[in-house]
This record gives structure tokens, sequence and C-alpha cells, in this order.
């Protein structure tokens, strides 16, 4: 394992700079997904970062004319004519009145400041500002982040603010379509949710800090779990990265999405007066492309998944809680779902989640459709280029230590057979395996139903292919069955993932009905509304999180488990399960079986499990159950339980 830690020091940290240590320390066990243990270096007078929210109440007010420059709305003030309150994480979007605004808003809000952090380093950061924002403090601009919507950003506010005071802090947000940034102009065709839409937070830290954190976690590593990492020397308002020797956990637990084992590092600095510990939490798992398959951990994968659209309820929109985070992150999990891909970086709740409770998932920079590089010639648009190379590294630098993070995402459906969308592409892959080598790179074609072989996916470690046969493409699933044949004539040595298919109701000669959506779920394995409820028409959930039909039908056919047959009665059950020997086919270890026996009013009245024996893709094994509880049950359920308590499949049985 690599680690590399960026540490930073404040202008007024001594005249000449100073030598300081460094100290890493890890724990001697892998924690479960509800527990993290670490062991901490020796000096018990090491300072973390604290975090502050700053959720909560702001205010705030649109400026369609933009007038809040000339008119200095961001000077402290206490005039409040045309302001509103609201809760921050917000987006106008929500609100029905201004749902299709696009523009500049402003957001203030006064924050005290103790005396006891006069000797401190204060950030401020923004989880997300869709899609650019300048800060001010006490009328005075800290910066920008422009045209990059769904990445981090923070700024040190130190020497800008009054301690032991109120201090005022002001936001200008845009979310004006831009021809400069991604995703381009009106090229995507998902939520364009504007605002402060993600957390903001006030980072206190010493005069010198870590920044962050980074761990390249691989095998073959050998050094202490605790040891004294190095000197190094920083001058004063500096930054630099400095690499921590490689080491080794013995007999590590790996991560995998049916055991999310996570670790946590802590890096402490000390010297100078001054010191300074920071954590991070990883997984130790490898994915490996080899035979034209993806190999876990050493072992063959082929794996299922569904897609989720984040700001899709119209209560709130991008500005998600987490309840509602974990709620579709549950009903993910309810499907079977593995493997998963978004359209952009995630907030960092998203990525939680699935570390801790299995998913794996491939996040992207917004670069959506062939608009993307329209009035392009041979070579993308230099502003264009330049603004996903930052919005790469920046998705990159935050989020690189999240085992669940199974691969980088470059572009999505740009016709990688266009010149300048072809070396956007390349140049995105290069970076991407600069920056990160070890991790997947790739990108979602919407361009290999004819001459697959001169894609830029050739370029990419593995395949990915938006497949919309019976929908968007015209032809049959015997159409489709070819088209895959010639996409793995041209990459034989590489695995292709269906990044996105399905039924889109979203045409006057494409009726919603979901019995359509299920044939079309099971034969190949929109857009509708105004303002609020504006939604796409592809999915097995509605805009509010209701299942429908097709629901079922994707969690059977994503499931491991192929059957799940019950024969028998209370006093003596068989039951026999068969594992798919294709997709999605992987070893189920640490399963079991549960059965719940449910009587009159339908209480439930006992529970019985067994646990199951390591099964491989295209076993079958019989398992008895038995229920002393023998009159009156009007039912028993059945489910096979992955390890990390959701079921993999369900099975009735009625007398």
């Amino acid at each position: 394992m690599y680690v590399n830690v960026p540490v930073n020091t404040r202008r007024d940290f001594l005249k000449t700079g100073s030598s300081l240590t460094l100290g890493v320390a890890l724990p001697t066990a892998a924690a479960n997904a509800a527990t993290r243990t670490t062991i901490r270096p020796g000096n018990s007078s090491s300072a973390h970062t604290k975090r502050v929210s700053l959720d909560g109440v702001w205010s705030f007010r649109q400026d369609p004319d933009k007038a809040g420059m000339a008119n200095s709305w961001y000077k402290p003030t206490e005039h409040s004519d045309g302001w509103q309150e609201v809760i921050v994480p917000h987006t106008w979007q929500t609100m029905q009145d201004s749902a299709d605004y696009f523009g500049i808003v402003w957001y203030r809000r006064t924050v005290e400041i103790p005396e006891a952090w006069e000797d401190k380093t204060i950030r401020i950061e923004f989880e997300a500002v869709f899609h650019s924002a300048s800060v001010w403090v006490n009328g005075r601009e800290v910066g920008k982040h422009l045209r990059k919507g769904y990445t981090a950003f923070d700024f040190d506010i130190t020497s800008f603010l009054h301690p032991g005071a109120d201090n005022a802090l002001v936001v200008m947000a845009n979310s004006d379509f831009d021809s400069k940034m991604l995703p381009r102009g009106h090229s995507s065709d998902w939520t364009h949710d504007g605002g402060i839409y993600r957390p903001v937070n006030l980072l206190i830290s010493p005069k010198v800090y870590i920044e962050r954190v980074h761990v390249d976690a691989i095998t073959g590593l050998t050094v202490l779990p605790r040891s004294n990492a190095g000197r190094l020397n920083i001058a004063p308002d500096a930054t630099i990265t400095y690499s921590l020797p490689a080491f080794k956990i013995e007999n590590p637990k790996m991560w995998h999405f049916d055991a999310p084992n996570l670790y946590s590092l802590s890096v402490a600095m000390n010297g100078a007066g001054t010191s300074h510990e920071c954590e991070t939490t990883f997984g130790i798992r490898s994915i490996e492309v080899k035979d034209g398959s993806f190999w876990l951990n050493g072992e063959r994968v082929r794996l299922m998944g569904v897609e989720r659209m984040a700001g899709s309820n119209p209560n709130y929109g991008m500005a998600e809680p987490s309840s509602w985070i974990d709620h579709d992150h549950d009903d993910l999990k309810n499907l079977n779902c593995m493997f998963t891909r978004v359209h952009w970086p995630q907030d960092q709740r998203v990525l939680d989640y699935c570390d801790r409770h299995g998913i794996f998932i491939q996040t992207e920079v917004p670069t959506w459709g062939p608009d993307t590089f329209k009035d392009m010639t041979d070579e993308p648009d230099p502003d264009i280029m330049q603004n996903g190379l930052e919005q790469l590294r920046e998705m990159i630098a935050r989020d690189r230590n999240h085992p669940s993070i199974f691969s980088w995402g470059l572009c999505n459906e740009i016709n990688g057979q266009n010149p300048p969308a072809y070396k956007f592409a390349k140049n995105m892959y290069e970076e991407a395996k600069r920056v990160d080598p070890r991790r997947l790179r790739s990108y979602a074609s919407n361009s290999l139903q004819k001459d697959p072989g001169n894609d830029v996916a050739k370029l990419m470690d593995f395949i990915e292919w938006n497949e919309y046969y019976e929908s968007w493409y015209k032809g049959t699933p015997d159409d489709l069955r070819r088209n895959l044949e010639q996409i793995h004539q041209a990459f034989p040595d590489k695995p292709i993932v269906i990044s996105e298919y399905g039924y889109c109701a979203c045409m006057p000669d494409r009726p919603e009905g979901d019995n359509r959506r299920i044939q079309v779920l099971r034969e190949h394995i929109g857009d509708k509304g105004a303002g609020v409820m504006k939604q796409r028409i592809h999915g097995v959930v509605d805009l509010l999180g209701a299942q429908k039909p097709s629901y079922q039908a994707l969690r059977e056919e994503s499931s491991a488990v192929e059957s799940l047959d019950c024969a028998g009665n209370p006093s003596s059950f068989t039951l026999t399960l068969r594992t798919r020997d294709s997709v999605p086919a992987y070893t189920l270890t640490k399963y079991k079986l549960r059965g719940t026996l449910y009587g009159f009013g339908n209480i439930p009245l006992e529970r019985r499990e067994a646990a199951l024996p390591v099964l491989k893709p295209g076993q079958t094994v019989s398992i008895p159950l038995q229920f002393k509880e023998k009159d009156g049950a009007t039912r028993v359920e059945f489910d096979v339980m992955q390890p990390t308590g959701f079921s993999a499949i369900t099975s009735t049985w009625t007398p």
C-alpha cells in the first residue's frame, strides 16, 4: 500500500518554514461495515481537523437582472428586502414558481467565529454548487469555483475573518446553461438543479495541516502497522505532497460487495509547536481485466446492476437529504445491484453508502451527448477539454480512496468515432491513468452499432455500450445479439458492459406500459412531465420511489440465485437453490437461508435460518428447514440472505 499526503501551511507559519515528522498508523484488523478501529500515533496532543456544519437557514434571492454585483449584495448588511429564508442544502428548482429559472442567485448568512480559533487555519468547504460559485467573507472575495457543478472545493478564509465576532458569508451561484463547460449547454438530459445543493462545512485546522491522505491499496508490500514515516521541510504559504513508504497489512480482509470490509488509516504530523492528524477510510481489493472478463480478488465475476438518477424526487431535487440517499440505495441493494454507474461525480454520502453496504460504482465526468462536440472539427474545443480535465482531477482527488469506485467514467454517448470526441476521450483516459494508474477507466458508447473497431472504445480498459434496441435503436433482440457479436469480435480481449438498456416511454409511438418494460428488460439482458415533475420514464420506480411491477422482474433477473424451490410443509421443508452460471454469476460465500412463518392476521410467529455452503456459479443445493409452529400457518416466506443483510431472492409457500 502506498500513501500520498498533501500538506499545507498558513502564510504566517514561521518566516523560514520548519521541519516536521510524519507518522502513520493503521488498525490491527479490518473493520466491517458498521465499525472502524484505529490505532493512533503516540502523540496524544495531535489535533484533528474539526468540521462545523453550515447547513441550515440561509437567506436567498434570485438575480434575474444581474443587479447583485452593481448593488454590492456581497457586502455585510442587515437589509432583508427581497430575501427569503431557505434551508441549505438547497435548490430553487423544487419551488413551483422558480422551477424553470436558470441564472444567478445569491445566498448569505452570518457565522460566529470563536476567539479560540484565532491561531487556526479556517477553510470553508462546499461539497458542490451548481455550477459556478463566487464566495465573499465580510465583503471581500475569497475565491471562485467556476463551471464545475458536481465537485467539491474549499477556500482558506482565515485572513478574512474577525475572531470573536459575527462574520458575513455570501455566495453567488450561477446555473446558466454554458457552452464552455461540461455538461455543455443543453446537451445533457438530467436535471440541472442550481444552488448550494450539497453540504457546507467550516474546516478548522492547525497552521500546518494535512489536507488529505491518498491510499493506493494493493498487495505484496511490507511495513509495520505503526511507524515513523519520515521528516519533511515546508515553507510558509506552501503546499507539498509527501509519499510515505509502502507498507503491508498481514492477511488483509478484502473488500467485496458481499463483504465490504473497511480499514482506517491515520497520518499524524508533529513539530515546530504544531501537530495535526488526518484519517481516511479505505478498502483493499483487486480488480483486473483478463481473458475478456472482470476478476475481483482473483475470482471471475459477472455482475448486474441498475442506474440511479439523483435529483428525481420533486420534493428534494438535487438537494437530497441523507434519508432519501439511503432509501434509494437500499432499493439498489434490494434489486441485487452489485455494480452501478452515474452520469456525474456523486455526493460523498452516496459513496460512503456504497463503501459500507457493498455496491461497485462508476462515477463520471458529466460529458453527455454528441452535441458536446458540435461545431468542432478535428480537435476538441480547448475550454471544453480543460474543463473536462479539471473536473476529472477534482473527482479523483476527493474520491480515489473509496473501494466502491470500480472505474472512472470519462464521458457518455459522445459519438466516439467523431474526431474531436475521440481525442477528448483519449486525453481524458491518459490523464486518469496518470493520476490514478491502478483503477480502470472507460466511457459509455452509443456508437458501436457500426464499425465498432473505429470507436474510441478501443482505447478503454473495458467496453461500455448503451444499448437501446426496440427503443432508440431500430431492430429486434436478434439484431442486438448480432451487434454484440460484432463488438466482441472487434474487442475479443475486453469485457463488454451493457451500460444502459431499457424501454423509454418518451415518444408518442412508445406509450407508457410496464408490461412492455418487463418484456424488454427480460429480452435485453424518456422524458415526461413539466417543471418539478419532469422525469425519465426508463425506471422501475417512479420519481417518488414507488415500485412498478418491473421492479420485481428486475430484482429476479439481477439475482445470482436463479431459483429457490420449496417442497414439504412446516414440519419438514426442503428448499432447493440453484445459482446462475451466466450473468450475474459469482461465488456465494456466507449466504444463509431464512424462513419466516406467518399466522392469521399476517402475524410473524417463527423464524428459522440455515447457513448455506459456499456456492459457485451453476451449483445446486438442497437445505432442510423445520418449524415448531405447525398449526395455523398461513404462509412461509423464504429468503436467501446476502451477508450484507439484503435478500437475494424470495419464495413464498402457502398451504
